[in-house]
């Protein structure tokens, strides 16, 4: 009788000793926060870096030892269909002559693109904010009518993610996959940030709305699985680079201008480097800019040059991260 008793009092003064450790765990945890100044990053504790570092960094990676057709490197052309999106929409800003640029996207640069795509029998992926399809929903029917490429998500009207909160961010995300779907017939299955970025909810939602892979970060440059907070999420990462992007470069009013038969070159070498690396080369346009007359012998120089190179596959990212994912055991 007198054993009851005693074990209960080791399972309160253990419950109690519990809840204190936890108390004061929360609390020294509360007063580094309020004692973080973000402006004095050199006075950071060294748990508050490593856990603003970790939110999302790179886990295993996934080169697969041969592609599809036993090829060497894979070859991943992708276009992010911004149109009237990246002129004015997704800021407010609207403005005749930037809209007009927008819509030449869809008009002129979208047929003439796939157009080459189909000629040459290179499947791609083309990513869309959900406004751009909704204004010129005849780009559906364009992009899949052939049955090579794929449609992905890249937001609602190209908004800045990370400037929203959990549940906006969620909701408009919620809104591109459904409006896509509706327009497509097809549920997109890859994600590609509207800015290229994260914000601390990004992964977390896209873990939760089950997408197949992502194609927004720059860990690597070959496939790897995303982890958040240290923890594997199964999720494959695409990565992408800004070298390997045609806006920054293809600005003919910013600064970083480049001819466009130099820019060749340069994705030229990052190919070469890939084949002999036996990884992935994944480059990034957009109809807008890459879709005028003279930025096409770029890219049709590109592909008569991979072309040329034995052990190449071409693919849609969703057909790369599928291979992926079964050859590292992740499905």
């Amino acid at each position: 009788m007198l054993t009851v008793p005693r074990i209960r009092s080791k399972y309160y003064i253990s419950l109690i000793q519990l809840l204190v450790l936890f108390w004061a765990y929360s609390f020294i945890n509360l007063a580094t926060a309020q004692t973080v100044d973000q402006n004095q990053p050199w006075n950071w504790p060294e748990n508050y870096v490593l856990d603003q570092v970790n939110q999302v960094r790179a886990g295993r990676d996934l080169t697969p030892n041969n592609w599809p057709d036993d090829a060497r490197v894979a070859v991943l052309l992708s276009y992010d269909v911004d149109n009237e999106t990246t002129h004015g929409l997704r800021t407010g800003e609207i403005d005749i002559g930037p809209l007009s640029q927008g819509q030449y996207g869809s008009r002129v640069a979208l047929p003439r693109i796939v157009k080459l795509m189909d000629d040459e029998e290179i499947p791609a992926t083309f990513f869309f904010p959900a406004w751009s399809l909704k204004l010129a929903p005849e780009q559906a029917d364009l992009v899949l009518n052939s049955g090579r490429h794929e449609v992905g998500v890249h937001g609602w009207i190209h908004e800045l993610n990370t400037a929203l909160d959990k549940q906006t961010e969620e909701r408009l995300l919620r809104q591109s996959i459904n409006s896509i779907e509706t327009i497509t017939g097809v549920r997109p299955l890859g994600f590609r940030a509207p800015s290229w970025n994260f914000s601390p909810n990004t992964l977390g939602i896209i873990e939760e709305l089950d997408f197949l892979y992502e194609s927004s970060l720059m860990h690597d440059d070959r496939p790897y699985e995303l982890l958040k907070n240290g923890n594997p999420t199964g999720i494959v990462e695409l990565p992408v680079e800004w070298i390997l992007d045609d806006a920054p470069l293809f600005n003919p009013l910013g600064n970083r201008y480049m001819n466009p038969r130099d820019i060749m070159q340069v994705w030229i070498d990052e190919f070469d480097a890939a084949w002999e690396e036996r990884t992935m080369f994944l480059l990034t346009m957009h109809p807008h800019i890459i879709g005028h007359r003279s930025r096409m012998v770029a890219l049709k120089g590109l592909i008569e040059h991979i072309k040329n190179k034995e052990g190449v596959w071409f693919g849609t990212h969703e057909q790369a991260a599928r291979w992926v994912r079964q050859k590292a055991g992740l499905d």
